[in-house]
């Protein structure tokens, strides 16, 4: 299939927070027939609806109605039982010969339920699991894990290769989902681990732009030094990955260890840190925000 040929195909987007609206915005950018929008906060799709002059449908039956291609980028797993599974108004009515195609970081066991309605509706569903923050959905270049019916998937590289700068296709349906909570938690672990070196260098008068020099010339080097590093120091906790989902995505993790019966005493306590967050109302945060938790005078009381 050429580009083209998706470009005129219709496509439409669920949840439009900070990573599906940027992806509608690229999508329209680069000539392809949005025809529909929604989300669960609809004065957030009406205002986007109007930037790129397209429907926001306040019914889910509507949005599969109007389009071929449905990008679904969603909170959690609830989130995804809600759009796809729950009576009545869902993705799934009258959706025979349409094409899911699910970004979200929900667990694999929901992922394998939506393929399984989708099929039973008479369409597909696979994942393309996003390693990638907002600019590079804006930019076209995320980094995406891919699972799922490997016919699907391929049909569907021209709207791929307008959002994406790389990708990998690694199984079954489930298994980018697997993949994509084990990125998130060696990501959160690191994260946390930087939050305390540094925390514990503040504590110590060390100078801590000498101490991320150091770092970075050294085994304590990471991508998220260099992503993170400064923010904590100057508490500059923008959101482009919250906290929040910090904690929802090494939940997934953490269970994910525990169904396979493997010890991650690091994952749990990287889970625990940011279930603090969430707990002292520091949820909204970039996830640099769990440095709050670790230098010296910053730390909410209600934390614990």
């Amino acid at each position: 299939m050429t580009q083209n040929a998706t470009a005129r195909d219709k496509v439409a987007v669920v949840g439009v927070g900070r990573m599906g609206a940027n992806m509608a915005r690229r999508l329209a950018e680069k000539g392809f027939h949005l025809t529909a929008i929604h989300d669960a906060h609809r004065e957030v799709a009406a205002h986007l609806a109007t930037e790129l002059n397209c429907h926001a449908a306040n019914d889910l039956s509507d949005v599969t109605a109007e389009a071929d291609y449905i990008l679904t980028v969603v909170t959690d797993d609830a989130a995804m039982r809600k759009i796809f599974l729950e009576e009545g108004d869902n993705l799934l009515v009258n959706a025979q010969g349409k094409t899911f195609i699910n970004f979200a970081t929900v667990s694999p066991a929901v992922h394998r339920e939506v393929e399984a309605a989708a099929k039973k509706a008479g369409a597909s569903a696979v994942e393309a699991c996003m390693a990638s923050s907002i600019t590079q959905a804006r930019e076209g270049s995320l980094f995406l894990i891919l699972g799922g019916d490997r016919a699907v998937i391929d049909g569907a590289a021209p709207l791929f290769d307008v959002l994406s700068a790389d990708r990998r296709y690694v199984g079954e349906t489930g298994r980018a989902a697997q993949v994509k909570a084990l990125v998130n938690m060696v990501m959160n672990i690191n994260t946390a681990g930087l939050a305390e070196g540094l925390g514990l260098g503040a504590a110590l008068g060390i100078d801590l732009g000498l101490l991320r020099e150091i770092f970075a010339r050294t085994g304590a080097d990471s991508r998220v030094l260099a992503t993170d590093g400064a923010d904590m120091e100057n508490r500059e906790h923008d959101c482009y990955f919250s906290a929040a989902h910090a904690a929802k995505d090494s939940g997934i993790a953490a269970a994910l260890a525990r169904e396979a019966g493997v010890g991650a005493p690091l994952a749990e306590a990287a889970l625990a840190q940011y279930r603090r967050m969430v707990a002292a109302g520091l949820g909204e945060l970039d996830k640099s925000g769990v440095a709050e938790l670790t230098f010296p005078g910053r730390a909410p009381a209600s934390s614990g």
